[in-house]
């Protein structure tokens, strides 16, 4: 069986309405992944997902090495459109990456069942992410004579604080 990248759907065949809004969710966070620090992670694993069963150069039996070469490429391609089109305002380039990529998913999903769970998987992965930049206002107080250092941050890394001697007063 040929993978699921290069099976078609037949005039007149008709899709889950599940597997056709899995396509959908699918193209949104693929096209959104694009352009975030997770991409190489979410491009290396779907590259993979749609080579299932497209033999290489002598691997007769999975997704050969091309394959995957092959199909990480074209997804580089439409990342490299996607981040020019976003650079230049161009909305209708962002749409048509998206619509490709749900076509294909489609197509993947119709031909192989299999797909559909692991484009499951990787959906799940994702998971609802807030932007870095999100978030809200924040108040802290402190109360009750505080003696010491008091430190609030988003984030902390390794800190390293070396308390100062007490101020002598003369």
């Amino acid at each position: 069986m040929d993978g699921p990248s290069v099976e078609t759907m037949t005039k007149g065949e008709h899709m889950d309405p599940e597997l056709t809004a899995l396509a959908a969710s699918g193209a949104t966070a693929l096209v959104q992944q694009m352009v975030n620090d997770g991409w190489a992670q979410v491009r290396e694993r779907l590259a993979r997902a749609f080579s299932r069963g497209r033999p290489g150069p002598g691997d007769e039996a999975g997704a050969g090495a091309e394959a995957v070469r092959a199909v990480r490429e074209e997804l580089e391609a439409s990342r490299e459109d996607l981040v020019a089109a976003r650079e230049a305002g161009d909305q209708d380039v962002e749409a048509d990456v998206e619509a490709e990529w749900r076509s294909r998913l489609r197509r993947a999903l119709h031909a192989d069942p299999r797909f559909a769970e692991e484009l499951r998987g990787l959906l799940d992965g994702l998971g609802p992410q807030a932007p870095a930049d999100a978030g809200g206002d924040t108040y802290n107080t402190v109360i009750g004579g505080a003696h010491g250092i008091v430190v609030q941050a988003r984030t902390v890394g390794s800190p390293h604080i070396t308390p100062q001697p007490p101020h002598q007063h003369p």
